[in-house]
């Protein structure tokens, strides 16, 4: 008789309304999946760039959005997040290793997504639809992290 190892795999979704509070509520349900599954050590990175992309599909849709998290058989984690526009901003429209300039430092937004290009081991976007047939069809967009270096927040020296 043979036996069989599972891989510690799952996948997470959570559909979220359109709704200030939509973050918060992502934050939370990262923190408790990751931390249930014992991934602390890229729970802030997560947390922090889940936070980021469900504040822009509140702050640029009028619809809803969805987050779900996905173990990969490989100790990589990833992670989606779907609203209903299908623009998509960089640096997911950018492939990895592409930078993305910093916003200015007036500027009053700009540099939540760039925070994807450090802690995240790779990223995309896809647009779902035309946007004529297809109304309401938005995007996906994903990033991944894995246990190495990246996917962990850098302490900043005092």
């Amino acid at each position: 008789m043979r036996t069989v190892s599972l891989t510690d795999t799952w996948v997470y979704a959570l559909r979220l309304p359109h709704d200030p509070r939509a973050a918060r509520v992502a934050r939370m349900t990262v923190r408790s999946v990751l931390g249930s599954h014992g991934r602390h050590e890229v729970l802030e990175a997560v947390e922090l760039l889940v936070s980021e992309m469900v504040t822009n599909a509140y702050r640029h849709t009028n619809g809803p959005a969805s987050l779900r998290l996905t173990a990969l058989c490989d100790g990589r984690l990833r992670v989606g997040v779907w609203d209903t526009s299908p623009c998509i901003p960089a640096p997911f429209d950018q492939p990895p290793g592409g930078r993305v300039p910093p916003a200015p430092v007036d500027a009053l937004g700009g540099r939540g997504l760039v925070l994807v290009q450090e802690y995240a081991d790779c990223w995309g976007g896809v647009a779902l639809g035309d946007g004529l047939l297809d109304r309401g069809a938005g995007k996906l967009l994903w990033f991944e992290v894995g246990s190495g270096t990246r996917g962990r927040l850098r302490e900043v020296a005092a």
